[in-house]
């Protein structure tokens, strides 16, 4: 087989979506199966389809315009706030987008009329992380006008938590998002299908006893995908973590002291070591250890979000990922499994250098 790659086993991702499908509909809550880390790959949404996740979250449009080539009859959402540039390519392939600029939605009603279509609106809501989102008390001015804006139809609200500051959803922040659902169905005399509280990060909430009041949907990738939610990288009960597995080749290995020496400056992929540092390292170390080199780098995959047991990542380069491994049995054309977090496996799917294949 080719190296490097990606091993993905289908039967553990569709375990790992009837498991979280139904424990999640215990609490009257729905999944939209965010693939966007595997491009849309379309074995990988038809295991999900038909495990009973009817709806699927993608950030690229370019990759929903894929996944309807070969399903399109599945309800998809841009999880991504569309460009203005992309307003009727967004219309056209997604069914529904998030959304929290006035401006933006105003260019969607207007593709949509043109193309005579209806499009589907989640607004977001900020709620701490500092990501995407209209700030609550921003949110009615912004509904006033998106209910008279032609062609789009109100689906819900949304949060997004724990992605840019790890803002933690708990019982607090959802029970404001059900707040602000409970006032805007109110105050406009509308019914909005989706109150979706955000993604994989819920899970641990949920877990402890969360109560979801109007929490009816997630946008669900990393659990799916990994067996963990994201806030610890914790193992979901239940559920598989080696689903899918990265796979390395050795290209060198050798004895080689355990720090560089001559003076030390910045990396393409690392800041200037400190001045103290630079002056321990300008002599050559005696001390030596086993350093191992993989033919794949930082242009493949996030070097820190890998793991194998008996394996010191001690950092990688374009093209390189250098490694210790005590003992060193590992010889040149030995092919190492590594597991990966969700930064690596989005940037070893996104590589065409990598190739993909299914294992039972």
């Amino acid at each position: 087989m080719k190296a490097p790659r990606l091993e993905i086993k289908l039967k553990q991702l569709q375990h790992n979506a009837k498991e979280l499908l139904e424990n999640l509909a215990l609490q009257g809550i729905s999944i939209t199966g965010v693939s966007k880390a595997t491009m849309a790959m379309p074995e990988i949404i038809n295991i999900w389809v038909n495990a009973g996740i009817h709806s699927i979250g993608e950030s690229r449009i370019e990759n929903i315009e894929s996944l309807n080539k070969v399903n399109n009859r599945v309800r998809t959402l841009l999880t991504r706030i569309p460009m203005l540039s992309q307003v009727d390519q967004v219309v056209s392939h997604a069914s529904i987008s998030c959304n929290s600029e006035l401006t933006v939605l105003t260019a969607l009603a207007a593709a949509a009329a043109k193309q005579n279509l209806r499009h589907g609106v989640l607004l977001m809501v900020e709620l701490g992380d500092l990501r995407e989102g209209i700030l609550p008390e921003d949110l009615n001015e912004v509904i006033k006008q998106v209910l008279i804006l032609p062609n789009l139809e109100l689906i819900g609200i949304g949060a997004n938590l724990g992605c840019q500051n790890g803002v933690a959803p708990d019982q607090k922040n959802m029970n404001e998002l059900s707040s602000i659902m409970n006032n805007i169905e109110a105050d406009f005399k509308i019914k909005m299908e989706w109150c979706s509280g955000g993604n994989s990060a819920n899970l641990p909430w949920l877990a402890a006893g969360g109560k979801p009041d109007r929490l009816n949907h997630l946008r669900i990738g990393e659990a799916l995908l990994l067996g963990r939610e994201p806030l610890t990288r914790t193992k979901i009960k239940g559920l598989y973590t080696d689903a899918i597995t990265l796979v390395a080749e050795v290209i060198e290995t050798k004895l080689k002291p355990t720090t560089p020496w001559g003076m030390q400056y910045q990396t393409s992929f690392s800041d200037a070591p400190s001045e103290q540092n630079k002056e321990s390292n300008a002599k050559q170390n005696k001390i030596y250890e086993s350093r191992i080199l993989f033919a794949i780098g930082e242009q493949d995959i996030d070097p820190s979000g890998l793991k194998a047991d008996g394996i010191e990542i001690k950092g990688a380069s374009s093209d390189y990922l250098v490694v210790s491994s005590s003992p060193n049995t590992l010889n040149v054309g030995y092919e190492q499994r590594f597991s990966l977090n969700y930064s690596a496996l989005l940037r070893a799917m996104t590589s065409p250098y990598i190739a993909k294949c299914f294992v039972s």
